[in-house]
């Protein structure tokens, strides 16, 4: 699960790690009472402006803005809330700003300039423990930087049985070529950074940038956190601040009946029981010439009534042009998905698009059988390469 930057930074703040300040707005004229706290509480006379959506990209887009002055704060509020942001990472649609982060401006002058670091936390799977990785380079796109200079890439992996050691800490800011308070100020900062990625239970986090300021300060300016969908019933103060008008209506529609499913950009609708064969499936979609238009996984105990609701988010997508339904009949018998499809079909009445039932496992015949004798539009297969011709077909 996503979380807004404005919350990110509040959860890490509450384990310790030091932040720039901010205050989030749903107005402009609350932006300018931010601004006016802002002031009082750190003296801070400029301001960064930033929309809250769930993306990075946010200044190319014009997402993040300097304001001078309060009157500024609420001209460029003004014209952030509301728009329709577009990042590298949002697609040509966009997404619209709902909240900003009035945040102080912590790039002040001083005895030396400033500086932007790169720190991430996130799971190595194929290690098997949580690795940091950072870098000098911070403030740009941290894949560029693998690409073009890898050296610049520092890890360090996390023994999950002892944990962060201090000497670990030590060693990144060391590689990140720091000293004096800098240093003592890097190290307490990836302690506590890292006390809040376990404690959460997060899968990512991603500070870019970590600045030091011109006073030696070391301060979280951007924060991007993701939360383990899985271990949020550990965390109900962290389930809160799931914001919905930031996911996929269908997704979100999917989620209430018990529905894995993730939209994507093509136009053969998939419905399987299984991650794995919802993989497979995807690749029969594109071999034969179609491109998927989602993932959707109705899990080992399918029946008419998950079958249903599985047909009537497909078929809410207005790309999709056919439907490919590949089951395996392990815990759950092909008839009952064939009867579940069946009853379906009826009562959702006038589908307009062919829809391809793919049965293997127990009791398959009986259920390519039943599929036959419906009636309906529907056609049946067991092979793989027999569902893979029928999506050729009508694709």
């Amino acid at each position: 699960m996503n979380i807004h930057e404005y919350q990110a930074k509040n959860l890490l703040q509450s384990y310790g790690v030091q932040i720039q300040q901010g205050i989030v707005a749903n107005t402009p004229e609350e932006a300018v009472e931010a601004a006016q706290k802002l002031n009082q509480e750190t003296g801070t006379e400029w301001y960064v402006i930033k929309a809250q959506i769930h993306a990075g990209g946010r200044g190319k887009g014009g997402g993040v803005k300097l304001a001078k002055s309060q009157e500024e704060v609420k001209e460029i509020s003004n014209q952030i809330l509301g728009m329709q942001l577009v990042t590298p990472q949002t697609g040509e649609e966009g997404k619209k700003v709902h909240k900003v982060l009035v945040a102080e401006d912590v790039y002040y002058p001083g005895e030396n300039e400033p500086k932007e670091y790169y720190l991430s936390i996130l799971l190595d799977r194929a290690k098997g423990c949580n690795v940091i990785m950072a870098s000098t380079e911070g403030g740009m796109d941290i894949e560029e930087v693998a690409a073009s200079t890898p050296e610049k890439i520092i890890k360090e992996w996390i023994d999950p049985g002892i944990g962060l050691q201090g000497f670990q800490a030590r060693k990144v800011a060391f590689a990140l070529g720091l000293e004096g308070k800098a240093f003592k100020q890097m190290v307490k900062f990836i302690q506590a950074l890292y006390k809040a990625y376990m404690a959460s239970d997060a899968s990512q986090f991603e500070i870019n940038p970590v600045l030091k300021t011109s006073d030696d300060k070391i301060l979280a300016v951007d924060a991007k956190v993701n939360l383990d969908d899985s271990a949020l019933y550990r965390h109900p103060d962290l389930t809160e601040l799931r914001d919905l008008t930031e996911e996929e209506e269908l997704e979100i529609e999917a989620g209430k009946a018990g529905l894995n499913y993730v939209k994507l950009d093509g136009n053969v609708g998939c419905m399987v029981n299984g991650a794995g064969l919802a993989m497979a499936t995807m690749d029969i979609i594109k071999q034969s010439g179609g491109e998927p238009a989602n993932f959707l996984d109705v899990g080992g105990s399918a029946n008419a009534e998950t079958v249903e609701a599985g047909f009537r988010i497909i078929l809410k997508d207005p790309n999709v042009k056919a439907i490919l339904i590949n089951i395996f009949g392990g815990i759950v018998r092909c008839d009952r998905v064939a009867n579940g499809v069946v009853e379906a079909y009826k009562n959702i009445g006038d589908i307009q698009v062919p829809i391809i039932v793919r049965l293997q496992g127990t009791n398959a015949e009986e259920g390519a059988k039943i599929i036959e004798e419906s009636g309906l539009k529907v056609y049946s297969a067991i092979l793989l390469k027999d569902a893979a011709d029928r999506v050729e077909e009508v694709v």
